[in-house]
């Protein structure tokens, strides 16, 4: 079972942005399919450093839209961004340092960090992407 599943509730209308906060879903699923087979401590590592990396490009991809259409609450928007690298920074040092028992908490702060996150912050800028992108 899927410990979040993608729906149109989460888009934002832009194709890119979609796409990649569903690879970050996948990946929590996969991560949280590992966790439920035991598998938890051999793929947190490599998993971890994926959701990493995938929220890292997205939150680029995001902000790079949001300053060339000029979206007035960028610097809110980035904030929120930088709340969670420094919680998945956290989480990755705990890791490091032997600590498993934190495998669970991070998959469930990230289910609903991203729900919460896709559903109010990015549903915010939706409308004003769809205004001023330039096709």
């Amino acid at each position: 079972m899927a410990l979040i599943t993608w729906s149109s509730k989460f888009s934002v209308g832009a194709q890119a942005l979609d796409d990649q906060h569903k690879a970050l879903l996948r990946v929590l699923n996969d991560f949280h399919a590992a966790s439920m087979r035991g598998k938890a401590r051999e793929v947190a590592g490599p998993m971890m450093r994926q959701i990493v990396q995938l929220a890292n490009e997205h939150f680029l991809t995001e902000q790079r839209m949001m300053e060339s259409t000029k979206y007035p609450d960028l610097a809110q928007h980035r904030a929120k961004h930088e709340e969670l690298s420094a919680k998945l920074a956290e989480y990755v040092f705990r890791h490091e340092n032997g600590d498993t028992t934190m495998y669970g908490q991070l998959l469930y702060f990230m289910r609903d960090w991203l729900s919460k996150h896709m559903q109010t912050e990015d549903r915010a800028y939706a409308s004003w992407l769809a205004s001023h992108v330039i096709r």
